[in-house]
């Protein structure tokens, strides 16, 4: 697993061992970036089950100023703050140990919106809906900002009031599923 482009690009990342995280594979988060954009003129990421910290890396690299990497997981935050470090770029990046809701409570008690947001949790306890629904009561997101869902490839996500159905597509086990906030 690496950076795939931008200022990062090439440096390889670290991943949790074992089966508790399931990173997006280089590919997948290419075709991610190619999908909303390649590259961003600034703007906040939020990669809420970072696991390896790789999508919120891969945001700053690709030009937002800033990623929040939140995860439960003590070892998963033991990982992220490696590879945030090989960046050489820290002052980038919040790395929280909390919860999802909690992620996104913090957030707005600390008066943050997101251009651009990762929903990635572990298959088995996928809650993206709820936490779509908390991101928008929170007014966590910006106009424009783009929601990107990965789950597993049965599962199909209910239209979003607020938001805007964009592209889905399937890589493997996993789909990919974009959404924009209006402007």
């Amino acid at each position: 697993m690496r950076v795939v482009a931008g200022k990062f690009k090439g440096r390889p990342l670290k991943s949790l061992p074992g089966n508790n995280t399931r990173p997006t594979t280089d590919k997948v988060k290419g075709a991610i970036f190619n999908m909303i954009g390649p590259y961003f003129s600034g703007g906040v990421a939020l990669d809420l089950y970072g696991g390896s910290g790789s999508l919120g890396i891969e945001a700053v690299s690709r030009g937002c100023t800033q990623a929040v990497i939140a995860d439960m997981n003590q070892g998963a935050i033991k990982i992220i703050k490696e590879n945030v470090s090989l960046t050489k770029e820290g002052e980038h990046f919040l790395v929280w140990k909390t919860r999802d809701k909690q992620t996104l409570k913090k957030a707005a008690e600390n008066n943050l919106q997101f251009s651009l947001v990762f929903l990635d949790p572990p298959y088995a306890k996928q809650k993206i809906q709820e936490i779509i629904s908390l991101l928008l009561e929170l007014d966590l997101l910006l106009p424009g900002a783009w929601v990107v869902c990965e789950t597993d490839k049965g599962v199909t996500l209910d239209d979003i009031p607020q938001l805007t159905y964009y592209k889905e597509q399937t890589y493997g086990i996993s789909k990919v599923t974009l959404y924009q906030k209006g402007e």
